[in-house]
């Protein structure tokens, strides 16, 4: 296994529209496997594809405290289902050390294939309906700061500009 490298903001790779995965093989399976490493050690919740520069409709999370409950989105797509919204704060691993409040549906529902591609479907309420509309706005190419004003999302990117540039020195 791997640790993968991950997209930070404003970086336009985050921009691209994720493409399905056709093949579940063992070639994807160690993408799995690396995206779990990585998100486990960066640390995180929840891991697109598209946050590791692969552009496939993948997403791995895990809400245990413990690394115990692994889940894995394949081609995922999601239903709202119900009107009614709420504010939770959501940080991200390519928006590292902020946190905004950003307003979603409560509850939603997921049909995606497994780590097998075995096909499932799952009605997702709290902090997991949260993640699992955070990571599949990522595989379209969206990050939590586009639900902010102009304002915020361009205080946090040009903090992060200037992180970058200070690293790169």
């Amino acid at each position: 296994m791997a640790i993968l490298t991950i997209l930070e903001f404003p970086d336009p790779r985050l921009r691209t529209i994720a493409q399905p995965v056709d093949q579940v093989d063992d070639e994807l399976r160690t993408l799995i496997d690396d995206m779990f490493e990585t998100m486990y050690e960066a640390p995180g919740i929840g891991l697109a594809a598209t946050q590791v520069n692969v552009h496939k409709r993948v997403v791995v999370m895990d809400l245990s405290e413990d690394k115990s409950e692994p889940m894995v989105f394949i081609n995922p797509e999601l239903e709202v289902l119900c009107d009614e919204t709420d504010k939770y704060q959501e940080g991200c691993l390519s928006v590292p050390g902020f946190y905004e409040d950003v307003d979603r549906p409560l509850k939603v529902k997921v049909n995606a294939l497994d780590r097998e591609g075995k096909p499932f479907e799952l009605i997702a309420e709290g902090l997991l309906a949260v993640c699992i509309q955070h990571e599949c706005d990522h595989l379209n190419g969206k990050l939590f700061v586009d639900y902010l004003s102009n304002l915020k999302r361009d205080r946090i990117k040009k903090k992060l500009e200037k992180q970058h540039r200070a690293q790169s020195r």
